[in-house]
């Protein structure tokens, strides 16, 4: 999951999206979780929806995970038990359910029916009030390719018609800040990296990873976060996708 983003710029031209050259803008590369929605809350009803499940179909498993200390260390040995797995959250969260279920002595072939509770209710999102009519707004002028580290599924949200393509790092392989993945959205866009504006809101992931990409970046930086990856700055930092919409003229 990601982390808060890290110290941002403070410059007012920076903030107006002075810094920000629109003329070589033709297409947009989008992050999802916490730039379109915020994540904690989805994740949150989520487990719940599978705590509920589980405690009908494999209640030791439930009383087990209600044990959060043994939940992390589940997690946790999962993660490091299967490396190949890292970019894929929705196989990472798929196999630490079955190694809860082993361990409480519940049948693990329950793994599969217990992450599509998970997964169902993880695409149930709360969009910020921004988000749709700024989709709407991007998508008119430009192709709008998703780019996410996330297992959001942008038809199953309700958010498809504004993409021209869905990229996660469970399909590619590597996710982001690696700037192949970066490269396959402008690709996907049919333009050049320099030809695209990626918005997101991870510092680190989304920022450093654009702009090592030679893409521009829109920070989306609701929090007030400071920036932390000086010499690399956002070319736009916005607490409201809306605010882009209108330096870019739509």
């Amino acid at each position: 999951m990601k982390t808060p983003a890290q110290n941002a710029p403070t410059t007012t031209d920076r903030d107006t999206g002075a810094g920000l050259d629109t003329s070589r803008i033709r297409a947009i590369t989008l992050d999802l979780d916490d730039t379109l929605w915020p994540i904690w809350p989805t994740i949150a009803r989520a487990e719940q929806a599978l705590a509920g499940w589980l405690a009908q179909h494999a209640p030791a498993t439930a009383t087990l995970g209600a044990d959060r200390q043994t939940l992390r260390e589940v997690r946790e040995h999962t993660g490091r038990s299967r490396p190949d797995l890292a970019h894929d959250l929705s196989a990472l969260r798929r196999e630490s359910i079955r190694a809860l279920l082993l361990r409480a002595g519940d049948d693990p072939a329950l793994a599969e029916p217990a992450f599509e509770v998970f997964f169902a209710e993880r695409q149930r999102v709360d969009l910020f009030e921004d988000a749709r009519p700024a989709l709407q707004r991007l998508g008119a002028r430009f192709p709008i390719v998703a780019l996410s580290n996330g297992n959001a599924d942008v038809q199953r949200v309700g958010i498809g018609a504004h993409f021209v393509a869905s990229i996660s790092a469970r399909e590619f392989g590597v996710g982001k800040p690696d700037a192949r993945i970066f490269h396959a959205g402008a690709q996907a866009a049919g333009v050049a990296p320099a030809e695209v504006l990626h918005i997101g809101d991870d510092a680190h992931l989304d920022g450093v990873g654009a702009l090592n990409a030679g893409m521009q970046l829109a920070w989306v930086n609701r929090g007030g976060h400071p920036w932390d990856h000086a010499p690399l700055q956002p070319h736009i930092t916005l607490t409201d996708l809306r605010v882009l919409c209108d330096a870019l003229g739509l």
